[in-house]
């Protein structure tokens, strides 16, 4: 990564459907540079792809959670099983695979608190292989939308 490359980098984490010209103008080069620099950022795996910012709310998801899930045995079995199940949930938005007292954390989002109740009683304590379960409601949820190479 060059300063070029960042720069382009961040242009596009800043909106990423400007146009190759947008981005080319914004760092200074030309846009037939540009589009090369961004191809080869895909290519080599920097960029992954764009994804679509959703307002939860807007959707009817308004509530926010993360579910500290502790799995017995902790096998590789039971964790990657655990994992993929979790991952393909509907209320799910994220799953972080974790050292420490929790095996997992799971970024959830629901309609209000007794879907929070029924997700984590009538899903993720039913499974066999859930040890322990502890649930933590997100007031707010902030982040970074744009990274910068270390």
């Amino acid at each position: 990564m060059d300063a070029i490359d960042t720069a382009i980098l961040r242009e596009l984490q800043s909106n990423a459907r400007k146009t190759n010209r947008e981005v080319a103008a914004a760092v200074g080069v030309s846009p037939t540079t540009a589009l090369d620099r961004t191809r080869a950022l895909h290519a080599r795996g920097v960029i992954r792809g764009a994804i679509l910012d959703v307002d939860l709310p807007s959707i009817g998801r308004p509530v926010q959670a993360l579910v500290a899930v502790r799995i017995r045995p902790p096998s590789r079995k039971s964790i990657e099983a655990f994992r993929d199940w979790a991952q393909a949930l509907p209320e799910t938005l994220g799953v972080f695979v974790t050292t420490g007292n929790e095996d997992f954390i799971i970024h959830v989002a629901v309609a209000d608190n007794d879907s929070l109740y029924a997700f984590v009683i009538d899903k993720l304590t039913q499974r066999p292989e859930i040890a322990d379960v502890r649930t933590s409601v997100v007031y707010e949820h902030l982040r970074n939308t744009a990274v910068e190479p270390l």
